[in-house]
């Protein structure tokens, strides 16, 4: 804890003060954000770290497995969908970014057989939103090392993912209108190379080849 702690000074007493004039300006006219990025909780994949933006520019949802609930019209409590509402309706975010990452310990969570108990409950239950992409995965590849059927899997989840954003009645809106834009990515943790769903070519591409606004649903 103690490192944590050191790092608090350290952001209070150099990085607060290279960005003074940003906080403020945030403080005195609130935040615009650009994009509603949507990541993994894993400790590895930081947002604005690998993107390179700055405090102000990315609206951030962080769950485990970066899954996206489908819409349910209901008043039980939905973070993520909260969120999603909030960006979409109060901020207008012009981009909704869908990351996956490498070694997702989600997805890897899928591919072995977990027994529910008292602990684990809300985890059993937020996994299923991953089963899909686990299915689509050995079918597709059977005879596949675990490996490769677990990152196909990743990959495949991104996708379904922005489907299910689409269920969303604030984010169907406002794509059809052409106001807002869905991207799915997917994030190598060891090189640092991140791939985009290309909605064209149903493949995944990299991420220096998008077009700008290219609507991958």
């Amino acid at each position: 804890m103690q490192e944590v702690i050191d790092g608090y000074q350290e952001f209070k007493d150099i990085d607060l003060q290279n960005y003074k004039y940003l906080f403020k300006d945030l403080v005195e006219h609130g935040q615009k954000p650009k994009a509603l990025f949507i990541g993994c909780s894993d400790s590895r994949v930081v947002p604005n770290l690998i993107t390179n933006t700055l405090p102000g520019e990315l609206f951030v949802i962080r769950n485990i497995g970066n899954f996206v609930a489908p819409f349910q019209p209901d008043s039980e409590f939905h973070a993520t969908a909260a969120a999603i509402e909030y960006a979409t309706d109060v901020l207008e975010v012009e981009n909704i970014i869908v990351c996956g990452h490498t070694h997702c310990g989600a997805i890897g969570a899928l591919f072995k057989d977990l027994k529910p108990n008292k602990n684990n409950i809300h985890t059993i239950k937020w996994l299923s939103l991953g089963e899909s992409a686990k299915k689509i995965s050995l079918m597709h590849m059977p005879d596949a090392p675990l490996e490769v059927q677990k990152e196909y899997a990743e990959q495949v989840s991104v996708v379904i993912q922005l489907k299910n954003l689409l269920s969303y009645p604030s984010v169907k809106e406002r794509v059809d209108a052409k106001k807002l834009f869905l991207h799915g990515w997917h994030y190598d943790l060891e090189t640092g190379n991140i791939l985009y769903y290309s909605k064209k070519d149903r493949m995944f591409m990299p991420l220096e080849e998008a077009q700008d606004n290219e609507n991958n649903i």
